[in-house]
């Protein structure tokens, strides 16, 4: 990570507020209200967030689908998170910087959205007509990654396969189906195994 890395967050006391919880909440609209209110959210230093536990670093989570099959794809070593590498994903995103913030005194929600998009088009190159659908928060407070992460899990819904990488840590990309996912879900990160058992899983 650059060592002058501004990122967004959250104070975690105010994620308590909207009623702590662990692995998926699928009450979205109640508790971004809440995060996204004036006063909540700041940005701090990357390397000061990992290790203070007080704050949440907010996480975009995009997951793409086309039909019953599912993106997914191995974090190689040049990805941001080396505590992830080698680990299977479905979820494509990162942290909000500084940069997304259209204008000085820009709404929360609208440097949020455009922070969505900047990282998915800096990942992959998706093609394909879609809509974007908020369905559920992460919160994993049982390993060192997920207790200074929040993820905002989106649901993109293709119209097709039309994706491509343009990342370099993005190796083995491909939509699988939900039971080949289920058969590699212990090579993935924890975010996706809450995904995949909480969302794709029926």
């Amino acid at each position: 990570m650059a060592q002058d890395e501004q990122v967004l967050v959250i104070r975690r006391d105010a994620l308590e507020q909207t009623g702590m919880f662990q692995g998926l909440a699928f009450d979205v609209t109640p508790r971004l209200e809440r995060l996204f209110a004036p006063g909540t959210a700041c940005f701090m230093p990357r390397a000061n967030a990992e290790q203070d536990p007080a704050y949440k670093q907010l996480i975009p989570y995009v997951i793409l689908r086309c039909g019953d099959r599912t993106l997914s794809y191995v974090r190689g070593k040049r990805g941001g998170e080396s505590r992830l590498v080698g680990n299977r994903s479905i979820g494509i995103g990162g942290h909000i910087n500084p940069i997304d913030e259209l204008a000085l005194f820009s709404d929360l929600r609208e440097t949020y959205l455009n922070a969505v998009q900047r990282e998915v088009e800096e990942e992959i190159h998706v093609q394909a007509n879609y809509t974007d659908r908020i369905v559920a928060l992460i919160n994993d407070d049982s390993n060192a990654v997920g207790s200074v992460h929040l993820g905002v899990v989106h649901l993109w819904t293709l119209d097709s396969e039309a994706v491509e990488k343009r990342e370099q840590m993005i190796t083995q990309m491909g939509f699988l189906s939900t039971d080949e996912l289920q058969a590699v879900r212990d090579t993935m990160e924890t975010w996706s195994q809450l995904c995949l058992d909480g969302l794709l899983v029926k």
